[in-house]
């Protein structure tokens, strides 16, 4: 029935030209020849189709016969193949090719990871053949399908271990390679020459050298750039910012390493360099009338991922300068790091982390200047570090965090060091952070305080504004001492550090004439605030107590928390295990402000 329909169209339409054909013959051309094919009807249909009396009815309307030839395909089904395959490989030379490309985007939509995969192994050398007939005016065509074969791509899931990409248990690996071969032919036709035939320069998209060439044919080529351009941008931030990528000694043969390698390439064979992109934040802004902004051509997400690809894993390293200053380069990594560690992903923060850390271990250790400071992203980056350091929920990264956060103090001046300290301790709002900090500052006192080692920011009166930020209490004896253990442990060894090392006679760190504002704002109200809270928690603990004899139902009678988290409800002997606990604090801390006071008295009387 459906041959007979097939047939009896096809005839009637042989004695009309083109632009005489019904939508009512359109219909049945579809309806009636996908039913042929799905029913087995192949070798029919292809005769139909080959005949040289149906060329015009073929360029006109067979295009709509690809979706069940697709299937066929897909499924390689023995019995119907070759003469499916057939008329796929005539409709691609027959057909127009602007329908073509509809028809064969439309059968790239898939959801499942082995179908992705096996569609876009099917279609993409038919698509770039398809792309290739439509001559030098190709480049929005191209754009559209590029979009829609990573739209594809954005479905797989990406390996995460070297055995997910060696075995590519996703079909990840295999779409890249493919996707690879896909876009080299556009790319060498879009590849950028660097003079014209006189010697003199001609402005590309990017700013490089390029041939002269007539007007029609530059703007075709500029578009085609801007279009592989906006593919290389996408790449770089899915799927390649998402992969952690295998060095070649622990795989020698990655293939989403070289996927990376050849989109770098790619940017440089269209005339965008490589170093250029990387240091894009300090580069002057370009203009470049009828294309994109610059943060959509060049997004910020994919500079990043750009910039760890080089730094990271040296990627496209010998196109970049060996004149290229250390300093200069964190200068322009710095930007690239701050996105990275402002969002929550792990891996966008993992490659943030290693960006900073391979950027810092090439600066001079005591080298970068305060000025540094003003420059915005050298105090947002410690501050998105705090978040990792505090918040983050995969303990390696806190830890690497904490690494590269005292790496990059390592690294500054000591006038740089005394104000990060002072930004931090005001800005940081976390105990275990601000502790930290001051640890930092007792290590960099010790060393002013060596023979020979004298300084003007760690001792005498540049030190003492730094002093009173240290030995302050927040909300004075009211402050919530276990929610600030970190801070004033350390501000407490600190103190009776001081008073221990600093002769009353020498006052290098000049503590001794701080030392009366010291006890009123610091020492006299956290004992009050140690008395207050030993007593309120001694109550709590009786209150608790009592309530155990009592039997009474086991509800939480204080909120107890680590760090920001608040604990659930817990038994009567967790409860009482907690109170314990917290009047140890106490005591401790208690034992260290009485040691530090009995000192003082005692050099003091000296």
């Amino acid at each position: 029935m459906a041959l007979d329909q097939f047939s009896d169209v096809v005839q009637r339409c042989q004695a009309l030209s083109a632009d005489k054909y019904s939508t009512e013959d359109h219909d049945v051309f579809m309806a009636a020849g996908r039913t042929c094919i799905e029913e087995g009807n192949g070798a029919q249909v292809l005769s139909i189709v080959l005949d040289d009396k149906n060329q015009d009815i073929v360029r006109c309307m067979a295009w709509n016969l690809l979706p069940p030839l697709v299937q066929v395909l897909l499924k390689k089904e023995h019995k119907n193949l070759p003469h499916c395959l057939a008329i796929f490989n005539h409709l691609l030379e027959a057909c127009r090719p602007k329908e073509l490309l509809i028809g064969l985007l439309e059968q790239l939509e898939q959801e499942e990871p082995a179908a992705i995969a096996e569609s876009l192994n099917l279609l993409l050398k038919p698509l770039q053949k398809v792309l290739q007939r439509l001559g030098s005016r190709k480049a929005s065509s191209l754009g559209m399908a590029l979009s829609s074969v990573l739209e594809q791509v954005a479905k797989l899931p990406v390996p995460h271990t070297k055995e997910q990409e060696e075995d590519d248990v996703f079909s990840l690996c295999r779409c890249c390679a493919d996707l690879t071969i896909f876009v080299r032919p556009f790319v060498q036709e879009a590849k950028q020459d660097s003079f014209i035939g006189n010697g003199k320069p001609n402005e590309s998209l990017s700013g490089k050298k390029m041939l002269a060439i007539p007007d029609g044919v530059l703007l075709d080529k500029e578009e085609l750039r801007a279009e592989l351009l906006k593919f290389c941008m996408s790449t770089l931030s899915r799927p390649l910012l998402e992969v952690q990528l295998n060095d070649p000694d622990t795989l020698a043969f990655s293939p989403l390493r070289n996927f990376a390698t050849e989109i770098l390439k790619n940017l440089n064979a269209i005339g965008e360099s490589v170093p250029g992109l990387v240091h894009q934040p300090l580069s002057k802004r370009k203009e470049a009338p009828g294309f994109l902004e610059e943060d959509v051509r060049y997004p910020k997400e994919s500079l990043a991922s750009l910039a760890h690809l080089v730094f990271v894993h040296h990627l496209a390293a010998d196109t970049f300068p060996c004149v290229f200053n250390p300093v200069f380069c964190l200068r322009c990594n710095m930007e690239h790091v701050c996105l990275l560690l402002s969002r929550t992903e792990e891996f966008r923060i993992q490659k943030g982390l290693e960006l900073y850390e391979k950027s810092l271990v090439r600066v001079e250790d005591g080298s970068l200047p305060a000025e540094l400071l003003e420059i915005k992203t050298f105090l947002t980056v410690p501050q998105n570090l705090t978040k990792v350091m505090t918040m983050c929920p995969r303990h390696d990264l806190r830890t690497k965090g904490l690494k590269v956060f005292q790496l990059s103090i390592d690294k500054f001046d000591l006038e740089a060091k005394y104000n990060f300290f002072k930004f931090m301790l005001k800005t940081s709002n976390h105990s275990g952070v601000e502790g930290y900090i001051i640890k930092n500052i007792r290590s960099q006192i010790d060393v002013a305080l060596r023979p020979g080692n004298s300084n003007s920011w760690f001792e005498g009166i540049h030190l003492l504004p730094l002093l009173r930020l240290v030995f302050s209490l927040p909300d004075g004896p009211e402050t919530d001492l276990l929610q600030y253990l970190d801070r004033l442990m350390e501000s407490l060894n600190l103190l009776r550090y001081l008073v221990i090392r600093d002769k009353v006679t020498q006052n290098k760190t000049g503590i001794w004439t701080e030392l009366y504002e010291i006890e009123d704002r610091f020492m006299k109200p956290l004992r009050v605030g140690i008395n207050m809270s030993r007593a309120h928690y001694e109550r709590e603990l009786r209150n608790t107590m009592e309530k155990k004899k009592r039997n009474a139902k086991e509800t939480s009678v204080i909120s107890v928390s680590v760090g920001d988290e608040t604990l659930p409800n817990m038994t009567s002997e967790s409860q009482i295990q907690a109170l314990h606990s917290a009047l140890h604090t106490f005591d401790m801390m208690e034992s260290v402000l009485v040691r530090t006071e009995e000192l003082t008295e005692v050099k003091a009387a000296i």
